[in-house]
């Protein structure tokens, strides 16, 4: 059957799991879900796969799966054969990139979302951004990223000295962010300002940005 992921091309998390595939190298469908004008995430067929209405939602076989954290893990485990490892073999390692992991599901994109759904999304959608949300969540935001930027000083991603799941789940949001203003603080910090660069540049990443843009056009 194949692998066949519904989303939408604008969705972060969407894009984090098409990231994993092109590093995984896996052949895969695309399946564009309606999320803007007919609510298609919340109706049959779709709720059969993710019962909770979000995307995006994967289809391996007879797996069902959602969240897109949990979709990259799985397919860094079961097709680690394949493309970029993603995971580390070595426990103490992986525990390091584990840690990262949870850093970004609960620190950083909680800020970086806030922020990408004012500067990126409410434009978008001919919204009025609200600048005090900006300002707050700038200021958090170069908090964290001064975390970033003193690991960074002694590694060269965030798990080590090898691009991982870790860094993966950064670059949709990341992405959003370097066309806006908020750019300036990633720009402020050299070795932050280096990763970004040097996983932003990666073949994987350019090869989802072209796809979403394939898809946005047609």
């Amino acid at each position: 059957m194949g692998i066949k992921l519904y989303g939408h091309p604008f969705s972060v998390p969407v894009q984090r799991v098409i990231a994993c595939l092109e590093e995984k190298h896996l052949e895969y469908e695309f399946v564009v879900i309606d999320i803007i004008s007919t609510d298609q995430h919340k109706q049959e067929p779709f709720i059969s796969i993710n019962p909770f209405g979000q995307i995006p939602a994967l289809e391996d076989g007879d797996l069902k799966l959602f969240e897109s954290r949990a979709i990259t893990q799985y397919l860094a485990n079961t097709y680690a054969d394949k493309g970029t490892p993603l995971i580390l073999k070595d426990p103490k390692k992986m525990a390091i990139v584990s840690v990262w992991i949870e850093v970004e599901f609960h620190t950083f994109e909680e800020t970086a979302s806030k922020l990408s759904y004012e500067l990126v999304f409410k434009p978008m959608f001919g919204k009025t951004i609200d600048e005090a949300i900006v300002e707050h969540n700038q200021e958090k935001l170069g908090k964290i990223l001064e975390v970033y930027e003193a690991r960074l000083a002694g590694s060269k991603y965030l798990g080590g000295e090898e691009f991982s799941l870790a860094d993966l789940h950064h670059l949709p949001i990341i992405n959003y962010l370097y066309g806006t203003k908020t750019k300036a603080l990633f720009d402020g910090k050299p070795n932050v300002s280096a990763w970004c660069a040097d996983i932003l540049a990666r073949p994987a990443w350019a090869k989802v940005v072209e796809r979403m843009k394939h898809i946005t056009e047609k």
